[in-house]
Order: structure tokens, then C-alpha cells, then sequence
């Protein structure tokens, strides 16, 4: 049969990070590229039990649930961000598999195809999906190394009136930047003032390799839900596991609720297994202290590679050293184009992601993706040695 695709899926760029990691599974390759924990850290024996403990009572728990997510979690997570300065009732928030859902609900629920969005520029490749496949247009808005440029943001939010502005202020992929408070304070001003919602997306902000600094979100920022601006979206998937698909999305109760109806839509709930297992697990494991250790331990690889990229001794190469997250962001040295390294650093047996992927046009071709938290030690070492021959190697074939 000759299949006919939908315009929106045909249009659809495929995830580099995703693609990836398919076409290098079971190859002794190693994986600077996907955003992956480190497998020895992840609290196996913890979710074990949580489980065991949630199959204790009965067959109930193998039930359909509500889609606004397992009651008694979304009351544990309430308390947690509470905690944080981020006070909110079950009814303002919504549980999700995994926070990507949340952002395409949030699109659902608040723009129209053809509306624009406004993005940080490069952006979150999980975002640009969802925004490309809604048919959105995406507006890039210029950034340094203390976030959004708040001026270029208002400018272009009273040029195109957007839907929605969706930012990952806190260690974001790629750039695994920290937006300053101050800039964090401006965009929420700004929005306040247009009345345009703030989609903030925090995957990332929990792993902070100074266990002492404080990255206030925009949500804590504005001190409120209900008629806020601000929707704050997050996940355990980087502080627990990535297979526990669980996010949750917290905001003015009206748009929790539309939101709602756009997931009956999609897939009626989440899964109610995973809900209570999950809620079981942090009734009982220290999260906070395990997100203490990964971010010491990831701070500790960030430094490692760091001191490696040093020692290849690349000429006008640079990054930005990062403060918590996942990723190092590379500027290569002039004249290298990153997706052409890619396939030279394959054949070396090293991957990373091409830093053009993030951006929504005129993308700044020499620049790559790392991430450090998967590997470590001789392993780390052999995959940065490998890439340093692939630049050598694509240098003087150039």
C-alpha cells in the first residue's frame, strides 16, 4: 500500500539525540550524545521496594485512576514544592508521562496552530518538536550567558504576539545555562504585562553541583498559581529514573483543566502503576539527598571533562564551564561543522550531538552537545581522546 502521511509528521525533524542513540545501540561505541543518568547511581534497590510495597495491597492497584494523576502523589508533590516557594493545591496541578507531554498539553490547551511561541535561542529539542508537529511558528529570541534577553523578548512578543513563551531557565539543554535572577524576574515582569503565558520547563534544575546555590523559578517567582502567568513543568526522570515516565505540570487551575481534557484526549491517564509506585518511593527514599549525590558526582565528571577537552589543546575552542544539568556546550574551532565531525567522530567510535539541531534557523554550525553524566573515569577519557582525533583528523582533511 501507498501510505499518504500527514503534512505536520512529514515536516517533523527527527530527534539527533534520539537517532543517535538508535544507530550506535549494541556498538562498542562511546556516547557523549543522549542526556542518560549514570546507570551505577540510579536507587534500583529503592524502586524495588516502593513497588513491592504498592503490589502488597491487592489488585486495586492495577485499576484505571484519574487523569489528573494518583490524589495522594499529587498531594506528596504539592508539599515538595511547597518546600521550594512554589505553593500549590492538587487541583493546580496535573501528572503526565514525563514533562514533554506537559508541553505539548500546554500547547493544546492555549495556542492555535499557526500561533507563534517564543524560545530561547539555541532551544530545547524536545520543545521544538512539539511546537514544529502543533504547527506553531517558532521565534527565536537571542540569549547570553545570563539567559533571555529580556528587551529582544518584549520586542518580539509585541511584534508577534505569541501564543505562549517556553524557556528552560535553569541548566538547560544545550547550553546548560543558569539564567541570573534578574533576568529571571524580567521575563516574568514582561509576560505579567502582555499577558502571555510562561511555559517553564525544570528537568534539569535538581542536579546543582553546588548543593548550597539557589536558582529561583519563575513559578517562585511570581508566588502564585492561580492567575498566574507562569505554568512550571518538571519530572523525576533525571533525579530518579529515566524509565519512571513521570512529570508533573503545576498553574492557574482553569488552564490545569483544559489542559486535563486535552490529556482524556490523548491517552486518559498516565500510568497509575508507576503513580503509586513512585509516590510510595518518596515516602520513603531521601530524594533530596540522592539529588545532592548526583549533583557532586556529575559535578565531578563535568570537571574531569573538562580538564580533558583542555588537555586536546584545540585552538579557539570554548564553553561556558556549567553549573548543575547534564550538558557542556563546545564551540568547535572556526570552520568546523558539527554534523559532519559527527559522522568522522563515529568511525572513531564516539558520539556527541551537533549543536546546529537546537537551533530554529541560521543555526551556528561549529558548535556540539556533551554530556558527561553517563560516563566517567577511562572511559570518559577514551571517548574525549577519540573525539580529539576526529578534529584532528577532519582539520586536515579540510
Amino acid at each position: 500500500m501507498d501510505y499518504r502521511f500527514s503534512s505536520k509528521v512529514n515536516r517533523l525533524q527527527s530527534s539527533a539525540e534520539r537517532d543517535i542513540m538508535k544507530w550506535t545501540g549494541g556498538k562498542e561505541i562511546i556516547s557523549l550524545a543522549g542526556g542518560l543518568p549514570a546507570e551505577e547511581l540510579l536507587p534500583l534497590e529503592a524502586v524495588r521496594e516502593a513497588a513491592g510495597r504498592v503490589f502488597k495491597n491487592g489488585s486495586g492497584v492495577l485499576q484505571y485512576g484519574l487523569t489528573e494523576g494518583y490524589l495522594p502523589l499529587r498531594e506528596q508533590l504539592g508539599q515538595r514544592m511547597a518546600s521550594k516557594g512554589m505553593p500549590v493545591s492538587p487541583d493546580e496541578m496535573l501528572l503526565t508521562t514525563g514533562s514533554q507531554q506537559a508541553i505539548d498539553l500546554a500547547v493544546r490547551a492555549l495556542a492555535e496552530p499557526g500561533s507563534a511561541v517564543l524560545v530561547e535561542n539555541p532551544a530545547n529539542i524536545a520543545g521544538l518538536q512539539v511546537f514544529h508537529l502543533n504547527g506553531l511558528h517558532v521565534i527565536p529570541v537571542e540569549c547570553d550567558t545570563d539567559g533571555m534577553i529580556i528587551e529582544e523578548a518584549e520586542r518580539l512578543i509585541r511584534q508577534h504576539k505569541p501564543a505562549l513563551v517556553y524557556v528552560v531557565p535553569t541548566f538547560g539543554s544545550p547550553t546548560g545555562r543558569a539564567w541570573t535572577t534578574q533576568r529571571r524576574r524580567g521575563l516574568v515582569e514582561c509576560c505579567r504585562r502582555h499577558g502571555i503565558p510562561i511555559v517553564e520547563d525544570d528537568p534539569y534544575g535538581e542536579i546543582k553541583f553546588d548543593a548550597n546555590a539557589h536558582y529561583p523559578t519563575l513559578f517562585s517567582i511570581e508566588g502564585k498559581a492561580g492567575g498566574g502567568v507562569v505554568l512550571y513543568t518538571s519530572t523525576l526522570t533525571h533525579t530518579v529514573a529515566p524509565a519512571v515516565r513521570l512529570g508533573w505540570v503545576m498553574g492557574d487551575r482553569d488552564v490545569i483543566r483544559m489542559m486535563a481534557k486535552a490529556k482524556q484526549a490523548a491517552d486518559l491517564q498516565s500510568s497509575a502503576l508507576d503513580q503509586q509506585i513512585v509516590d510510595q518511593l518518596l515516602r520513603h527514599f531521601p530524594l533530596d539527598r540522592h539529588a545532592r549525590k548526583l549533583g557532586k558526582s556529575y559535578g565531578q565528571r563535568m570537571q574531569h571533562m573538562q580538564s580533558l577537552l583542555r588537555q586536546l589543546g584545540m585552538r579557539d575552542a570554548s564553553w561556558a564551564e556549567p553549573q548543575g544539568g547534564l550538558f557542556l556546550w563546545l564551540k568547535l574551532p572556526e570552520g568546523l561543522d558539527g554534523e559532519a565531525l559527527l559522522r568522522c567522530a563515529v568511525m572513531k567510535g564516539v558520539t556527541f550531538v551537533p549543536g546546529s539541531t537546537f537551533f530554529v534557523r541560521e543555526p551556528i554550525r561549529n558548535t556540539a552537545r556533551l554530556n558527561y553524566t553517563y560516563t566517567s573515569g577511562e572511559r570518559m577519557a577514551a571517548g574525549i581522546a577519540r573525539l580529539g582525533e576526529a578534529i584532528s583528523e577532519f582539520v586536515a582533511r579540510s
